[in-house]
């Protein structure tokens, strides 16, 4: 009688030995929680309607617990706008040096803004519902007192870097104008960030705020059209004026 070969006994799974975190990790995780619950809530509510509590509440901790981490609201807001601030504000150096020295010594607006704008929306766009409401929060923040400094301290190096390579694009296009120009466009963008929704009420559906690679694919061409049209009124009053003098 031909014997069956015996099946070789089953091999049991390694134990899995579960590492324990470390103070210091639950420590960093609890920060993170609260800083995502915070963002969420400001970028709905600002900066006014919200408080330590709200975001204990929605955290699920003691408010105590975050006078452990932050001092007061003001400091959670300026760790919340931080966080992601120099992120964004590196990534948009970066391009924008960049496009620079890809462009030879002659960029164009329509570049610049480009580099500018879209760095931005990329991060918005793939970096999920955290950078969205970082972006809505920043809506929030860009009109009032507390958010000047905050803009000025991690946004301005990189707006001025844009400005100048604006200059080069545009050199018969006075300063002042380069500048205003800027003012719209952050304008715009700070109102497209905030998520409102009245463009999908006005277009009844047509357009979505929140449809950012729709934004994205229309606002640097739109706003470089502007530039070129301040441009072109001064060169048509200078025209005009040397017009004015020869027939006179």
């Amino acid at each position: 009688m031909t014997r069956m070969p015996k099946s070789p006994k089953p091999q049991r799974a390694p134990k899995v030995t579960k590492t324990a975190r470390t103070k210091a990790e639950q420590r960093a995780e609890t920060l993170e929680r609260m800083l995502d619950a915070a963002e969420l809530l400001f970028s709905k509510h600002g900066l006014y309607g919200v408080t330590l509590r709200d975001v204990a509440h929605e955290v699920g901790v003691h408010t105590s617990l975050m006078h452990y981490y932050f001092e007061d609201k003001l400091a959670l807001f300026q760790a919340v706008f931080a966080r992601r601030a120099a992120i964004t504000s590196d990534r948009r150096m970066k391009a924008l040096d960049a496009y620079e020295a890809q462009s030879r010594g002659k960029p164009t607006v329509e570049g610049a803004l480009h580099v500018f704008l879209d760095t931005d929306f990329d991060l918005y766009i793939a970096g999920g519902e955290g950078w969205r409401n970082y972006a809505a929060f920043c809506a929030q923040l860009a009109n009032t007192l507390e958010g000047a400094p905050l803009f000025d301290q991690y946004f301005d190096p990189v707006v001025l870097r844009l400005i100048e390579i604006l200059k080069t694009a545009l050199p018969d296009l006075p300063e002042e104008d380069i500048f205003w120009g800027y003012h719209f466009v952050t304008g715009s963008l700070m109102h497209s960030l905030a998520r409102s929704g009245r463009i999908d009420r006005l277009s009844k559906g047509l357009c979505k705020s929140g449809d950012f690679p729709a934004v994205r694919a229309r606002m640097a061409e739109f706003m470089a059209a502007g530039f070129h049209a301040l441009a072109a009124q001064k060169k048509a009053a200078a025209d005009g004026g040397r017009g004015r003098r020869r027939k006179a």
